[in-house]
């Protein structure tokens, strides 16, 4: 689910996959202890729970225990680590790609900078998001024909350190109740001078009398730590027909 849907029949389009609830658990795993890497931009497959949308909340188990997170370490120390490991040590260069390691900060918190927004729709030419640094756009950010097909693409820059567990969230609400509630597990990244570009999974907005109008709702980038990278909170609109370009 991504920037809006709400006020939709089904379980499934409304962000509640029946499938995927009890079933997952969410932990920051170390590097050593998970090699199975993506090969479009080094993300790494993870196990993730239904965790909070709130980066002041903290991680939970599925019996409510807090999760004890691993260390962190540098990238140097990343590849110091078992350096003895042959397949591990290919591993981590493969994750690391072009990152220069003799100029690699030492630093154990990454940075994540959001770098654009946009809403690709094949009825119409792209929607691209001005990203307010306060994170509070004025006024309605965007408008959505009721019934249309979109996804949301954005764009992301890594620094200092690997993220891990890079997730993205959405709360919706019409008239002050919550009406849909959604999140995206991105994947683990490196460092690197390229930014990252993710496309959402395609949704449909809600169409009818009751569909249409004023939404409110707050978007979130996290990690696994929930360190909170952009928090956006905006309102916008469901309307007949898309907004006037």
């Amino acid at each position: 689910m991504s920037l809006a849907v709400g006020v939709v029949s089904s379980s499934k389009n409304m962000g509640f996959d029946e499938n995927k609830e009890g079933g997952e658990k969410s932990t920051r795993e170390t590097v050593e202890a998970n090699r199975e890497a993506d090969g479009e931009g080094g993300r790494i497959s993870r196990q993730v729970s239904e965790a909070s949308l709130y980066a002041t909340e903290e991680e939970e188990d599925d019996e409510g225990n807090k999760l004890e997170l691993g260390p962190q370490y540098t990238l140097k120390q990343q590849l110091e680590k078992d350096k003895d490991d042959e397949s591990l040590r290919r591993w981590k260069e493969q994750l690391l790609g072009s990152v220069d390691l003799n100029n690699a900060a030492e630093t154990l918190d990454p940075d994540v900078k959001i770098l654009s927004l946009s809403i690709i729709s094949p009825s119409r030419s792209d929607i691209v998001l001005p990203i307010p640094e306060d994170g509070n756009p004025k006024g309605s950010w965007f408008t959505l024909k009721e019934g249309s097909k979109y996804r949301l693409k954005f764009s992301f820059q890594v620094n200092n350190n690997i993220v891990s567990g890079l997730k993205y969230t959405n709360t919706v609400w019409k008239s002050g109740i919550k009406v849909d509630s959604s999140k995206e597990m991105l994947g683990t990244f490196s460092p690197q001078l390229e930014p990252y570009v993710h496309v959402m999974p395609e949704e449909s907005t809600p169409s009818g009398i009751f569909a249409r109008g004023s939404y409110s709702a707050r978007s979130k980038f996290l990690d696994d730590d929930n360190k909170c990278y952009l928090e956006i909170n905006y309102t916008f609109s469901i309307r007949k027909e898309w907004a006037a370009t």
